[in-house]
Protein backbone atom coordinates (compact mmCIF):
# COMPACT_ATOMS: atom_id res chain seq x y z
CA UNK A 1 0.00 0.00 0.00
CA UNK A 2 1.19 3.25 -1.11
CA UNK A 3 2.39 5.84 1.68
CA UNK A 4 2.15 9.50 1.82
CA UNK A 5 5.48 9.39 1.11
CA UNK A 6 5.21 7.14 -1.76
CA UNK A 7 2.97 9.35 -3.36
CA UNK A 8 4.84 12.55 -2.56
CA UNK A 9 7.71 11.64 -4.38
CA UNK A 10 5.77 10.27 -7.43
CA UNK A 11 4.52 13.39 -7.30
CA UNK A 12 8.13 15.65 -6.88
CA UNK A 13 10.39 12.69 -9.01
CA UNK A 14 11.90 15.09 -11.12
CA UNK A 15 13.57 17.39 -8.35
CA UNK A 16 17.11 17.47 -9.84
CA UNK A 17 15.55 17.86 -13.56
CA UNK A 18 14.14 20.50 -12.34
CA UNK A 19 17.15 22.38 -11.14
CA UNK A 20 18.99 21.72 -14.26
CA UNK A 21 15.94 23.10 -16.50
CA UNK A 22 15.79 25.98 -14.18
CA UNK A 23 19.84 26.40 -14.75
CA UNK A 24 19.47 26.22 -18.20
CA UNK A 25 16.72 28.54 -18.40
CA UNK A 26 18.49 31.09 -16.73
CA UNK A 27 21.67 30.42 -18.49
CA UNK A 28 21.24 30.44 -22.13
CA UNK A 29 22.96 33.55 -22.76
CA UNK A 30 26.18 32.41 -21.51
CA UNK A 31 25.82 29.02 -21.70
CA UNK A 32 28.03 28.00 -25.22
CA UNK A 33 26.02 24.49 -25.90
CA UNK A 34 22.56 25.14 -26.61
CA UNK A 35 21.35 21.43 -26.58
CA UNK A 36 18.91 21.41 -23.66
CA UNK A 37 19.39 17.68 -23.41
CA UNK A 38 22.91 17.71 -23.41
CA UNK A 39 23.10 20.15 -20.45
CA UNK A 40 20.37 19.07 -18.29
CA UNK A 41 22.23 15.29 -18.53
CA UNK A 42 25.75 16.87 -18.09
CA UNK A 43 24.70 19.16 -15.47
CA UNK A 44 22.85 16.49 -13.38
CA UNK A 45 25.91 14.10 -13.12
CA UNK A 46 27.85 17.27 -12.23
CA UNK A 47 25.74 18.03 -9.60
CA UNK A 48 24.92 14.96 -8.27
CA UNK A 49 28.80 14.27 -7.96
CA UNK A 50 29.31 17.37 -6.50
CA UNK A 51 27.29 16.26 -3.64
CA UNK A 52 27.87 12.90 -3.36
CA UNK A 53 31.93 14.11 -3.16
CA UNK A 54 30.89 16.94 -0.58
CA UNK A 55 29.21 14.36 1.64
CA UNK A 56 32.20 12.34 1.61
CA UNK A 57 35.33 14.72 1.96
CA UNK A 58 33.84 17.94 2.02
CA UNK A 59 33.25 20.89 -0.87
CA UNK A 60 36.15 22.65 0.07
CA UNK A 61 38.19 19.63 0.07
CA UNK A 62 37.14 18.56 -3.23
CA UNK A 63 39.03 19.56 -6.47
CA UNK A 64 37.82 20.70 -9.93
CA UNK A 65 39.84 17.05 -10.97
CA UNK A 66 38.19 15.37 -8.21
CA UNK A 67 35.20 16.41 -10.00
CA UNK A 68 35.97 15.97 -13.08
CA UNK A 69 37.88 12.02 -12.63
CA UNK A 70 34.20 11.17 -10.79
CA UNK A 71 32.36 12.43 -13.29
CA UNK A 72 33.76 11.24 -16.30
CA UNK A 73 33.74 14.72 -17.70
CA UNK A 74 36.69 16.31 -18.83
CA UNK A 75 38.23 19.78 -16.87
CA UNK A 76 37.41 21.58 -20.33
CA UNK A 77 33.45 20.16 -20.09
CA UNK A 78 33.02 21.25 -16.50
CA UNK A 79 34.17 25.17 -17.55
CA UNK A 80 31.47 24.96 -19.97
CA UNK A 81 28.62 24.89 -16.91
CA UNK A 82 30.33 26.98 -14.68
CA UNK A 83 33.70 29.16 -13.84
CA UNK A 84 35.06 27.79 -11.06
CA UNK A 85 34.45 25.90 -7.51
CA UNK A 86 32.78 29.87 -6.32
CA UNK A 87 30.47 29.77 -9.50
CA UNK A 88 29.31 25.85 -9.05
CA UNK A 89 28.87 26.51 -5.20
CA UNK A 90 26.31 29.73 -6.18
CA UNK A 91 24.67 27.38 -8.61
CA UNK A 92 24.09 24.65 -6.27
CA UNK A 93 22.21 27.13 -3.70
CA UNK A 94 20.45 29.15 -5.77
CA UNK A 95 18.91 26.90 -8.40
CA UNK A 96 18.19 24.15 -5.11
CA UNK A 97 16.88 26.44 -2.64
CA UNK A 98 14.72 28.11 -5.51
CA UNK A 99 13.32 24.47 -6.38
CA UNK A 100 12.67 23.88 -2.72
CA UNK A 101 10.88 27.08 -1.85
CA UNK A 102 8.75 26.49 -4.99
CA UNK A 103 7.71 23.24 -3.83
CA UNK A 104 7.14 24.51 0.04
CA UNK A 105 5.08 27.27 -1.42
CA UNK A 106 2.77 24.95 -3.46
CA UNK A 107 2.34 22.45 -0.56
CA UNK A 108 0.12 25.34 1.19
CA UNK A 109 -0.98 26.75 -1.81
CA UNK A 110 -5.14 27.42 -1.73
CA UNK A 111 -5.43 25.49 1.98
CA UNK A 112 -7.86 27.37 3.92
CA UNK A 113 -7.70 25.27 6.71
CA UNK A 114 -5.40 26.60 9.12
CA UNK A 115 -4.20 23.34 10.99
CA UNK A 116 -4.30 21.01 7.81
CA UNK A 117 -1.65 24.20 6.18
CA UNK A 118 0.56 23.21 9.38
CA UNK A 119 0.58 19.33 8.76
CA UNK A 120 1.44 20.17 4.90
CA UNK A 121 4.28 22.73 5.65
CA UNK A 122 5.77 19.98 8.24
CA UNK A 123 5.28 17.23 5.99
CA UNK A 124 6.45 18.63 2.83
CA UNK A 125 9.46 20.23 4.17
CA UNK A 126 10.19 16.49 6.12
CA UNK A 127 9.30 14.71 2.84
CA UNK A 128 11.88 17.14 0.50
CA UNK A 129 14.37 16.56 3.03
CA UNK A 130 14.47 13.02 2.40
CA UNK A 131 14.56 13.16 -1.36
CA UNK A 132 17.36 15.91 -0.94
CA UNK A 133 18.85 14.51 1.96
CA UNK A 134 22.30 15.41 0.43
CA UNK A 135 21.57 18.73 -1.04
CA UNK A 136 19.91 19.52 2.34
CA UNK A 137 22.82 18.84 4.24
CA UNK A 138 25.06 20.58 1.30
CA UNK A 139 22.74 23.52 1.94
CA UNK A 140 23.25 24.05 5.91
CA UNK A 141 27.05 22.62 5.57
CA UNK A 142 28.54 24.73 2.69
CA UNK A 143 26.71 28.36 3.18
CA UNK A 144 29.59 29.66 5.13
CA UNK A 145 31.70 28.81 2.35
CA UNK A 146 29.33 31.09 -0.20
CA UNK A 147 30.87 35.08 -0.73
CA UNK A 148 29.42 37.38 2.12
CA UNK A 149 26.60 39.01 -0.49
CA UNK A 150 25.03 35.50 -1.68
CA UNK A 151 24.66 33.74 2.04
CA UNK A 152 22.06 35.16 2.03
CA UNK A 153 20.17 32.61 -0.50
CA UNK A 154 19.99 30.32 1.57
CA UNK A 155 19.83 32.18 4.86
CA UNK A 156 16.43 33.88 3.33
CA UNK A 157 15.31 30.46 2.53
CA UNK A 158 15.21 29.12 6.20
CA UNK A 159 13.62 32.50 6.96
CA UNK A 160 10.91 31.61 4.28
CA UNK A 161 10.03 28.45 5.50
CA UNK A 162 9.89 29.97 8.93
CA UNK A 163 7.66 32.48 8.10
CA UNK A 164 4.80 30.63 6.43
CA UNK A 165 4.90 28.30 9.79
CA UNK A 166 4.51 31.79 12.00
CA UNK A 167 2.08 33.22 9.51
CA UNK A 168 0.27 29.72 10.07
CA UNK A 169 0.62 29.92 13.90
CA UNK A 170 -0.43 33.61 13.89
CA UNK A 171 -3.41 32.22 12.17
CA UNK A 172 -4.56 29.92 14.42
CA UNK A 173 -3.55 31.74 17.52
CA UNK A 174 -6.14 34.61 16.14
CA UNK A 175 -9.20 32.08 15.39
CA UNK A 176 -8.11 30.60 18.98
CA UNK A 177 -7.04 27.25 17.84
CA UNK A 178 -3.79 27.87 19.13
CA UNK A 179 -2.29 28.53 22.29
CA UNK A 180 1.52 29.83 21.44
CA UNK A 181 2.02 32.81 22.31
CA UNK A 182 5.46 33.11 20.97
CA UNK A 183 5.22 32.05 17.54
CA UNK A 184 8.51 33.28 16.40
CA UNK A 185 10.05 30.93 18.67
CA UNK A 186 7.51 28.00 17.99
CA UNK A 187 8.49 28.45 14.67
CA UNK A 188 12.06 27.94 14.94
CA UNK A 189 11.64 24.68 17.25
CA UNK A 190 9.42 23.24 14.55
CA UNK A 191 12.75 23.80 11.83
CA UNK A 192 15.32 22.49 14.17
CA UNK A 193 12.43 19.08 14.86
CA UNK A 194 12.48 18.81 10.87
CA UNK A 195 16.62 19.82 10.59
CA UNK A 196 17.55 16.93 12.71
CA UNK A 197 15.88 14.44 11.01
CA UNK A 198 18.41 15.06 7.62
CA UNK A 199 20.94 16.15 10.04
CA UNK A 200 21.73 13.48 12.12
CA UNK A 201 19.50 10.61 9.58
CA UNK A 202 22.00 7.85 10.69
CA UNK A 203 20.67 8.03 14.43
CA UNK A 204 17.17 7.32 13.12
CA UNK A 205 17.89 4.42 10.94
CA UNK A 206 19.72 2.84 13.12
CA UNK A 207 17.38 2.99 15.07
CA UNK A 208 14.96 1.68 12.30
CA UNK A 209 12.61 4.64 12.76
CA UNK A 210 11.15 5.52 9.52
CA UNK A 211 10.10 8.66 8.03
CA UNK A 212 6.24 8.28 8.50
CA UNK A 213 7.00 7.38 12.09
CA UNK A 214 9.32 10.74 12.96
CA UNK A 215 6.40 12.97 11.23
CA UNK A 216 3.95 11.48 13.02
CA UNK A 217 6.31 12.22 16.21
CA UNK A 218 6.78 15.65 15.14
CA UNK A 219 3.01 16.48 14.30
CA UNK A 220 1.85 14.86 17.68
CA UNK A 221 4.58 16.99 19.41
CA UNK A 222 3.97 20.58 17.59
CA UNK A 223 0.29 20.12 18.79
CA UNK A 224 0.81 18.89 22.11
CA UNK A 225 2.35 22.62 22.48
CA UNK A 226 0.24 24.68 20.22
CA UNK A 227 -3.70 23.49 20.46
CA UNK A 228 -5.77 25.17 23.05
CA UNK A 229 -8.90 22.84 24.59
CA UNK A 230 -10.89 24.51 21.96
CA UNK A 231 -8.80 23.59 18.86
CA UNK A 232 -8.70 19.91 20.07
CA UNK A 233 -11.86 19.26 20.08
CA UNK A 234 -12.44 18.77 24.12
Amino acid sequence: MATDFDRFKKENQLLVETVCRDFFNNSQGSLKIKKEAVVMKNLENILNTTLVLSSKIGFQTMSLRDLSRESGLSMGALYTYFSSKDDLLRIIHRYGVQTVTAILAKAVEGESDTHEKLRKIVRAHLYLSEMMQLWFNFFFMETKNLKHEERKIPTESELFTEQVIVDILEEGRQAGLYTVKDTMLAASLIKALLQDWYLKRWKYSKRKITIEQYLSFVLESIEAIILSKRGTGA
